[in-house]
């Protein structure tokens, strides 16, 4: 093939190469254009948002082996309602809780919701600031997922949520501590690339019967009035430690009955039910086979007791006359009258 020729003055038509910090694309100064007039600059404005995103709080979200399927779709419920969290693969139940705070380590996440199930039956929340502390361990109960509820309210994926808090968290200093720890892991940190700038959505944490209970509602554009959207559950306080997943027992709840003390309660109940039921089985045929006592006669029975006129006595000597049964009679006159048609026919 044939080289292409080179056109007459095609080096000087080429742009050259912009250098570093040029303002006009080029490395040298501006040219002035044949009528005196510098080329116009289009500048691509700047995004609405300049904030940075700061706060790098990560909540790692994983559970212990054993859970069962309302576990596992609350799990994943949490995930797609926090943009900030991670997941992990299910932890072995031989492992020590100790490990969790080198998990996170390596997921790099300083906050973490671990839960763990015992008897297939049993489900504990741990809530933890890793590795420093403090954390909580709670009894999860009444669990209802988003699938399960099926309610009418709805919100964006990755929209960031208000939270509300009941008065009583400020009162007692145990609750304050709670608080905080609730606002460290459920508020989407403000900028998060995975979260959306809205705010449609509000968690509310109530205490109702020394438990904490969790709830998700829809705030409606219209009146902004809410509309629950799910999951639901209530936490019931064991015990805030220092440490994250141990150390120094900084609060205990002295309302708390555990899942085994409740059941064992509930099991003597019945069988109390049932020890009674017999007890008065055997009282009733004990009092069959005892002897009837005789009551005397109480002299005062008879003393409103008004006595009878006493008729004299009438002895009749002739036999009555029978009644006569008028059924009888009208069910002989009607089989005559048969036996009298049936004869008036053969004589025809």
């Amino acid at each position: 093939m044939a080289a292409a020729k080179r056109k007459r003055g095609g080096a000087e038509a080429r742009p050259r190469k912009r250098a570093r910090g040029a303002p006009n694309g080029t490395g040298l100064p501006a040219r002035p254009s044949p009528q005196g007039e510098e080329r116009e600059e289009h500048s691509i404005p700047a995004p609405v948002s300049k904030g940075k995103w700061k706060n790098k709080e990560r909540v790692l979200i994983f559970s212990s082996r054993g859970i069962n399927f309302r576990t596992r779709h609350l799990m994943h419920d949490l995930r797609t309602l926090m943009p900030h969290s991670k997941a992990d693969s299910k932890m072995d139940r031989k492992d020590k809780l100790f490990v969790i705070n080198e998990i996170c380590e390596i997921k790099n996440c300083n906050k973490c919701i671990f839960f763990e199930a015992k008897k297939k039956q049993d489900l504990y929340m741990w809530l933890s600031n890793s590795p420093q502390g403090p954390s909580a361990k709670f009894l999860v109960q009444n669990i209802h997922t988003l699938a399960e509820l099926k309610m009418t309210g709805n919100c964006l994926r990755g929209s960031r949520p208000l939270l509300s808090f009941d008065p009583v968290f400020d009162q007692e200093p145990h609750y304050a501590l709670l608080k905080e720890l609730f606002i460290q892991i459920f508020s989407t940190p403000q900028y998060h690339p995975k979260s959306q700038p809205f705010v449609d959505h509000v968690f509310t944490f109530s205490i109702t019967d020394n438990r904490i209970w969790f709830r998700n509602y829809q705030i409606m554009e219209e009146d902004a009035s809410l509309v629950e959207i799910g999951p639901r559950f209530v936490l019931n306080l064991i015990k805030i430690f220092q440490g994250s997943f141990g150390g120094p027992t900084l609060y205990e709840n002295p309302h708390y009955q555990s899942p085994n003390m409740h059941r064992r309660m509930i099991r003597l109940a019945v069988a109390a039910k049932f020890r009674e039921k017999h007890q008065v089985k055997d009282l009733q045929k004990l009092r069959k086979k005892e002897e009837k006592t005789i009551i005397p006669e109480d002299p005062t029975e008879t003393v409103f007791d008004t006595p009878a006129e006493e008729k004299p006595l009438e002895i009749e000597l002739v036999k009555p006359e029978l009644k006569v049964n008028l059924k009888k009679q009208k069910k002989l006159f009607q089989r005559q009258r048969k036996r009298q048609k049936k004869v008036s026919r053969v004589g025809v």
